[in-house]
């Protein structure tokens, strides 16, 4: 990728891609402008993370090797970050990310995962072909093959953020169906009783472009 010469390029935290990938204007308010605001949904997950959150090694019930709280990175992607499992099987290590809520194939999760899996192959040198994503409220694990199309939709989410990062621009808001539950819509529009009762056409989850 093409870098301007003597501008050293900024390193996106991977966290950051999940909420670019669910809305820009989320990932800006968090990121560019500091802001964050709790929900029932929000603290669920804090709580669900406490679990995992302990810097530490430790066993699966397979007996392989689980690193909790790892650090990760890419130089090449400019990217950090922190995974909340990394098992460590015979062919590699595999990033595991708790989710509090129902996994959506596909979504967010997809997109962080994915770059957990991208910085463990540039660290260790392994093939690493899928990330986990637990479901807490399905209480499952779901694994998310990391092929070249999803690795583009790392590096393109990537580019998008570290421009979001680097401009300070706040995108506008979505203005659709993922705004009823997000935490920070008192902050993003403070017209919030509009968006709840509904006076606008939501657009399905699945028509949201990157």
């Amino acid at each position: 990728m093409w870098e301007q010469p003597g501008r050293e390029r900024r390193s996106v935290p991977i966290s950051a891609l999940e909420h670019h990938a669910y809305c820009p204007r989320q990932a800006a308010l968090i990121h560019v402008d500091g802001y964050f605001d709790s929900t029932v949904d929000t603290v669920r997950g804090d709580l669900a993370h406490t679990a995992v959150d302990r810097v530490g090694i430790g066993h699966g019930r397979d007996r392989s090797k689980l690193f909790r709280s790892l650090p990760v990175w890419s130089d090449e992607l400019g990217l950090h970050g922190i995974c909340d499992v990394v098992q460590f099987e015979p062919d590699g290590p595999i990033p595991v990310e708790h989710k509090s809520g129902t996994y959506r194939p596909g979504g967010p999760a997809d997109v962080q995962v994915a770059a957990q899996v991208l910085c463990l192959r540039e660290m260790f040198g392994a093939d690493v072909p899928v990330g986990v994503v637990f479901s807490g409220k399905q209480r499952r694990r779901h694994e998310v093959p990391v092929d070249d199309a999803l690795a583009e939709r790392v590096r393109r989410v990537t580019a998008a953020v570290r421009s979001v990062l680097e401009d300070a621009e706040l995108p506008p808001p979505a203005h659709d169906s993922r705004c009823r539950r997000c935490s920070l819509l008192p902050g993003c529009m403070p017209d919030a009783p509009t968006v709840i009762t509904g006076l606008f056409t939501p657009r399905p989850l699945g028509e949201w472009d990157d």
